[in-house]
């Protein structure tokens, strides 16, 4: 299936960059083109496309339904802003999408590798030792605060 993902990860990205950024697509065509069900198309949009990636998404369930998405670019401050207008709103961030974030953070030019590692390091599971129902909130205090650390620096 990771195969999958990544073919239908690449062809979203082409068309993002074909089309300026914004995409419209049917998931139930996407799905057919593929040859899986409209639930691999989800599972790819949530995972590779989401707000920490550097994506917007809007889905319309029904009829076949639609998927907008669009690549933010925005500049740190705004970004940031916005990742921590997320972190708010949630309180909360498993350790792969805290992983993932950093990651973007670092492929926008943000953050070196060396803070990236780190920070990642911080956010472990292994290091977080409390109970797992715990550990995503803590995850979640503890990025938004490195990325208010990382705003202020501008």
């Amino acid at each position: 299936m990771a195969i999958l993902s990544d073919h239908i990860e690449q062809f979203i990205k082409s068309l993002l960059e074909e089309y300026d950024e914004m995409v419209e697509l049917q998931r139930n065509e996407l799905a057919n083109y593929f040859s899986c069900a409209p639930s691999q198309i989800n599972y790819v949009l949530a995972t590779r496309f989401s707000p920490e990636k550097g994506y917007y998404v809007e889905s319309k369930r029904g009829g076949g339904g639609y998927i907008k998405l669009v690549r933010v670019e925005a500049d740190k401050h705004a970004y940031i802003s916005a990742l921590l207008n997320s972190l708010q709103t949630t309180g909360e961030i498993s350790e792969k999408a805290a992983l993932g974030l950093l990651e973007n953070l670092q492929a926008r030019g943000y953050i070196d590798g060396k803070t990236a590692r780190m920070c990642g390091a911080a956010l472990t599971a292994r290091a977080l030792k409390l109970p797992a129902n715990l550990q995503d909130r803590m995850r979640g205090n503890i990025l938004r605060e490195m990325l208010i650390a990382l705003q202020g620096e501008e």
